[in-house]
């Protein structure tokens, strides 16, 4: 299987904290919002894809069942029927925390 993001994969992801992890899977969510309001569905599916591998990298690392809800979400969300009622707005604010967390 190919990987979007084959530097990341290769190591440099493990090394990160978690919340600039979770940050920078909070902005390929962003963006998948952004394209699904433009209605360009090309991106928003490539957004998608991305967001998952770099969740699926510290999933692969992290073995939280939070994160693997989180991943049931999204992809309820974005690819099923939205059993779960989790607006997008609601995915905004869950990482912008992870986005504004500074560590010490």
């Amino acid at each position: 299987m190919n990987t979007i993001h084959g530097d990341l994969a290769s190591g440099k992801w493990q090394a990160m904290p978690f919340s600039v992890q979770m940050g920078n899977i909070g902005s390929e969510i962003n963006r998948v919002i952004h394209w699904h309001e433009k209605r360009d569905s090309l991106k928003k599916e490539q957004a998608l894809w991305r967001a998952l591998e770099l969740l699926d990298m510290t999933i692969a690392v992290r073995k939280s069942n939070e994160l693997l809800r989180l991943r049931e979400i999204i992809c309820d969300l974005f690819l099923g029927k939205n059993i779960y009622n989790v607006s997008q707005n609601y995915l905004k604010q869950y990482f912008l925390q992870f986005a504004l967390y500074k560590s010490e």
